[in-house]
This record gives structure tokens, sequence and C-alpha cells, in this order.
């Protein structure tokens, strides 16, 4: 049995941020010119966030690695954990507003930075899966003595999210995604790979008036409020401070990874109740810019992928932000966290 709902109506805030991992290649150049602002670390150093963030120190591929991530309990616990997973331009700190809504709801939050994004360290020489990104966050789990969690997923994290579900259904409550990409196979639809050198070729580029035009247009379906800034500012500060080869680079590598390991040939292996927030005005397809002008207009159309998705997934449920773009819980916060509470509670 599937399920679908259609919201509609107004705009709000935004948030996103970062990426990366490893160390910058041989040929790094100096630091780019990102725009005007505050220029970040490497590891986001110089930003805060909402909220305290804490580090998990351990092991992984032979090296030490620090997570940061945050963890957020509620005044009136209902025994319930919910995991917020960040998208590729994206960090934890992107969902304050959510953490807020679902603390306030009852909810403990836990809300890491990957390795390679963000606060995290950005490792020389890691390579990087899903599998590999979500037995991190499992360890992160067992640490905080985590048994059981509702996963949520924002765009890559909609990917990350899935594969955590497929390889840990017993420690997952729900899945939730909030317009994952990944819900088609761009390599299969005529998008050219690119290799990890051309990926940082142009991420070398990276610019607080390319990024903020880009989220214009993909974020918040041409709309934009000023508070949305603070998010730019975060991601290009990173790219222009001293860090930036290393931001690039890892950036690369994951770039790699979504767009070598697709999740959208197994959405029917999944076996957790699952709710999709799709924003109808998104377009996000990795790489649509370097395909045929013909294929261009085919890839991303959420109109049809979130419709699609839903009934790949046995018994899922579709909530639909006809005015929304590819983050509605901070385009439309009071809505979107309406539609997600709802669905926890369901």
């Amino acid at each position: 049995m599937t399920h679908s709902f259609r919201l509609a109506g107004s705009t709000a805030a935004l948030v996103m941020a970062g990426l990366f991992a490893a160390a910058a290649p041989a040929a790094a150049q100096s630091a780019p010119a990102a725009g005007s602002g505050p220029t970040y670390g490497p590891e986001l150093q110089g930003f805060d966030y909402a909220y305290p963030v804490r580090d998990f120190v351990f092991r992984s591929q032979g090296k030490p690695m620090k997570m940061a991530y945050i963890d957020v309990a509620p005044a009136q616990p209902n025994g319930r954990t919910v995991v917020l997973l960040h998208g590729k331009n994206f960090c934890a700190g992107t969902w304050e507003q959510t953490i807020a809504a679902l603390s306030s709801a009852g909810y403990r939050v836990v809300a890491p930075d990957q390795i390679g994004f963000c606060k995290s360290s950005k490792p020389d020489g890691y390579q990087y899966t899903f599998q590999q990104l979500a037995d991190n966050t499992h360890r992160l789990l067992d640490h905080l003595g985590v048994k059981n969690a509702s996963m949520l997923g924002h765009s890559m994290g909609g990917m990350l999210a899935t594969r955590y579900a497929l390889l840990y259904p017993e420690s997952t409550d729900r899945l939730l995604m909030v317009n994952p990409i990944g819900l088609e196979d761009w390599k299969a639809l005529g998008v050219p790979y690119q290799t990890i050198d051309q990926w940082y070729a142009s991420e070398r580029k990276t610019s607080f008036a390319g990024i903020k035009k880009y989220q214009q247009a993909t974020y918040y379906a041409g709309h934009w409020e000023p508070a949305y800034d603070k998010w730019v500012t975060m991601q290009a500060g990173m790219f222009n401070g001293d860090g930036g080869d290393r931001v690039a680079w890892h950036s690369a590598l994951t770039y790699d990874m979504v767009y070598t390991q697709p999740v959208v040939y197994e959405f029917d292996r999944l076996r957790v109740p699952t709710t999709l927030f799709i924003g109808l005005k998104d377009n996000t397809a990795v790489g649509k810019g370097t395909a045929p002008p013909d294929v261009q207009p085919t890839l991303g159309r959420y109109t049809e992928l979130g419709k699609r998705t839903r009934d790949r997934i046995p018994n899922a449920r579709l909530v639909e932000f006809e005015d929304l773009g590819h983050s509605p819980q901070i385009q439309a916060p009071d809505r979107f966290h309406r539609a997600l509470l709802d669905a926890l509670a369901s």
C-alpha cells in the first residue's frame, strides 16, 4: 500500500554548508577567491553551529578520525531518537531548525558531520563509500548508546540513510528522506563521467556568487531571504580559507561517490517504514550541466521522481510540497516540521 499527500504554502529560512575529505593533491594552488566575507578553516573552524559540537574519536581505514556531531536531549523525552544526515553541500548545523522542532517534541536528536565534511576529519587517502559512512554513523550511535533510531536524510543524506537502513534494518525505526538525490541513475541516463581531477578543478572555482545563484534557483525555487546568506558564506568560507584545496579535493572525492554508487536499484529491498518529503520545484541532478542538451531537461524531475520512488519502496508514504524546492525544511520550516512530526507519530 502506498500513501501520498500534497502540501502547499509559503517560504521561510535556509541552511546549507560543506563537504570534503583527504589531503589536496600535489598540484594544489593557493586558495581561490570565493567572494567577500569571512574565511573558515578546512574543518569549518571559525563558524559556530547553534548547538554545541562534540567529537567522536575512532579509527577507520587504519587512520585516526574525528567525527563532529550534535547531540541534543529533549526536555520531556519520549524515548525515541532521530538521526539527521546532511546533504552534499550541507552540514549538521544546517539542521538547526529541525533540531529545535524535534527536541521540543520529545525526541533526542543526533546530527553528525560525516567524515570528509564540515567539522569532521578530511583524511588523506580515504576511500569514500556510502557503506563506510553508514558504518561510521552506526559506530557513533553505538558509542552514544543509541540502539534504534529514525534516520532522516536530506539530499545526499537520503542516499546515506537508504544505505544505512539496508545495512542495519534492525537498528532503523523509520526511514525519512527530504528531497533525496539518487532517485535516478545519472550515468545510465546520459550524464558523462567526470574524473576526480575534473571534479576538483570545478570545485576550485567555487564562489559566493555561484553558490548563491545555484541555491536560489534550486534550493528555494527562485526565492531568497537575507537569512540564507549565512549558509552561503559558510560554504564559500571553507573554499576561501587556507584549507580550500583540501576542501575542494574531498568535495571531488565525495562527488565521485555520489555519481558512481546509486541506491535507486535497491529501494524495493527496504523493509522499514519510509516517508518521502518532496519539494516539487526541485530539479537537482548531479552532473546535469555536463549532460547533452537534450538529456538535461529529463533529469531531476521531482514531480515524477517522488511518486516513482514511493511506488518502489514497500508501503512508503509520500508528502509533496508543490511550491517548494530542494530544501523544504529551510524554506518553509513550520509546514515541513508539522509533516515530519506527523510522519514520526504515524
